[in-house]
């Protein structure tokens, strides 16, 4: 009983976008473009994830894995450090209106280390409670509207993948989730990777990291839903 004893006397409410901006440590944060003649070498990164782009050292985030190197280096030979969680990239439109309050996710692990699976599944905790935003896990493809790809896509998983995503009613949108989903991460050159996942089905949104944080993926799903800001989140909380 003490653990529940301590949880109660536990502050920490359920997070939303506007309160977690006061909360630090709810997300580690990613490298910054940062000019060059304060960056470290290209050559630092084990992804190759940072780019020389007119003067600044830009950051491939579909590559980056979080590892800290490039930000390890001395005060004068760093990249800038960016906090926050909106890490979202959209490449097709949102889901219909008579989705803004109820999506169904289906998630597939397509050779995830275990990483983005654990912040996907704090999701359903209650200091991020999804299910207050109408969010819900689903065994099932042919009952999702969203089908979340973490992983870079084994071999063995290509399929499962492809019959995941042709079992699922129109309209449907496909997220990949963390780096490897988004560029294969460390284990691209692997003979038994087949990913990323666009190369198997197409991606309407991607959300970067290493894994992305729990606020991250909401931030993505609030997207996909067609509510997103801080306005429309406490509206929909409310309602």
């Amino acid at each position: 009983m003490l653990w529940l004893r301590k949880g109660l006397n536990q502050p920490m409410k359920t997070l939303t976008t506007k309160l977690s901006s006061t909360l630090p440590g709810v997300s580690p944060g990613r490298p910054a473009p940062t000019p060059l003649k304060d960056a470290p070498p290209e050559t630092i990164c084990p992804t190759q994830a940072l780019r020389e782009h007119e003067g600044v050292m830009d950051v491939d985030y579909a590559r980056c894995i979080h590892c800290r190197l490039c930000h390890q280096q001395n005060a004068k030979n760093q990249m800038a450090w960016e906090e926050g969680h909106q890490w979202t990239q959209m490449t097709s439109p949102k889901l219909p209106d008579a989705f803004h309050h109820s999506v169904h996710v289906r998630i597939v692990d397509a050779g995830d280390c275990g990483a983005c699976l654990n912040e996907l599944h704090q999701l359903a905790s209650p200091v991020y409670s999804l299910h207050r935003l109408g969010i819900a896990f689903t065994p099932t493809p042919r009952d999702a509207d969203v089908l979340v790809i973490t992983g870079p896509v084994t071999v063995s998983m290509k399929e499962a993948v492809e019959e995941a995503y042709h079992a699922m009613p129109s309209p449907k949108r496909v997220m990949a989730v963390g780096t490897c989903a988004l560029s294969g991460g460390i284990f691209a050159s692997s003979f038994s990777i087949v990913g990323p996942v666009e190369r198997i089905i197409p991606v309407d949104i991607a959300v970067p990291g290493c894994p992305p944080p729990p606020l991250a993926l909401l931030d993505a799903f609030q997207r996909l839903m067609g509510a997103h800001s801080e306005e429309q989140l406490a509206e929909r909380v409310r309602t």
